[in-house]
């Protein structure tokens, strides 16, 4: 079981928002859950905007008005008798505080409100930053409300308070019977913890080493050739974590799985299709790099039940196995990870 803390460290490495989250005061005890620690981040950052400013935009808007702004709708004036009143129908912009991800965050805090097992003492603070956006228009929010989102430079902060909302939202379910919300745990949902850990180790490397290179890389199937038909039908290749740096490319394909080996005619072994996989990575980027750059690579699992730190010699190319301790104090993840670059660095 991962804690919480470390839970929270892992989504803002994954979210490369490790500086925002600076600016807010966060403890997670061990009994903390994790809907009350998302809930007092999403709070915090939101009375955090409110005391700096919330975001504001021009919005469109169309009215009658006393005299004229903007555009003069001619017909709509006339339609309602409005120049007897000395009114005008008009469009034009006006700068407001009610913009879709202020929208966002209000909603999200209503939802809370809704959540069943939300903590009874982190209630009444949600409910009066609630009430503070009284200028923001309450929606129904849904999927297709976080796609428009445009956020820039100055207002980036907003980017990891809408993660947290949009985690949020994928996490509280309605309860058929009573209509509350309740939380249901991402931890259980494989495909997302796997996205989860193989973004925290791309962002956790490309943030805290300078020495290497950090990308994901699309790779092309070298010297390799068939009709187009054929060759539309290869399987596409895309590392999790390349780090490179001149004469050296390691490549770091992380997964998550309850159990890091497989069992095979009753032995365990390393898990074939991972092995593979990871290979064929190795074969294409030696092929395309030439014999000037050393190509490596690592299978990297959360630790559940065997630590492992396994050493292979593959066809010219070191190939690695290693286990990370999740359940652990956060200084010993960031020490095990940095530990696994090469010794010089």
């Amino acid at each position: 079981m991962i804690p919480i803390r470390n839970l929270y460290y892992l989504l803002l490495y994954a979210w490369d928002a490790l500086d925002e989250a600076e600016m807010l005061t966060v403890t997670s005890e061990p009994e903390t859950k994790l809907l009350d620690l998302l809930a007092g981040v999403l709070n915090r950052g939101t009375d955090h905007l409110l005391r700096r400013g919330l975001d504001r935009n021009y919005l469109p808007r169309r009215e009658a008005i006393p005299g004229i702004r903007g555009k003069f709708d001619v017909s709509a004036t006339v339609k309602g008798n409005l120049l007897p009143r000395a009114r005008a129908a008009c469009e034009f912009d006006e700068l407001s505080h009610d913009v879709l991800h202020n929208r966002i965050l209000k909603a999200t805090l209503r939802r809370l409100l809704q959540a069943r097992s939300l903590n009874n003492e982190l209630r009444a603070p949600i409910r009066a930053t609630f009430h503070r956006l009284h200028e923001i228009a309450d929606i129904h929010l849904t999927d297709r409300d976080f796609n428009p989102v445009q956020l820039h430079r100055n207002n980036r902060f907003y980017r990891f308070l809408l993660d947290v909302c949009r985690l949020l939202h994928d996490c509280l379910i309605p309860h058929e019977a009573t209509g509350k919300l309740l939380f249901r745990s991402f931890l259980r949902d494989k495909h997302r913890m796997r996205r989860l850990f193989e973004d925290f180790v791309r962002n956790f490397f490309r943030r805290e080493q300078k020495v290497f290179a950090v990308t994901s890389q699309r790779l092309h199937w070298e010297n390799t050739s068939g009709s187009e038909a054929d060759m539309g039908l290869l399987p596409g290749m895309v590392t999790d974590v390349n780090l490179t740096r001149p004469g050296q490319t390691i490549v770091i394909d992380a997964k998550y799985y309850r159990e890091t080996l497989q069992c095979y005619r009753g032995r365990e072994t390393v898990r074939s299709a991972h092995l593979y996989q990871l290979f064929a990575y190795l074969k294409n980027i030696a092929a395309k790099t030439g014999n000037d750059t050393e190509v490596e690579g690592m299978l990297l699992y959360p630790l559940t039940t065997r630590s492992l730190a396994l050493t292979y010699q593959m066809h010219g190319h070191r190939v690695r196995v290693n286990t990370l301790n999740l359940n652990q104090d956060w200084q010993a993840i960031h020490h095990d990870l940095l530990g696994m670059l090469p010794k010089e660095y």
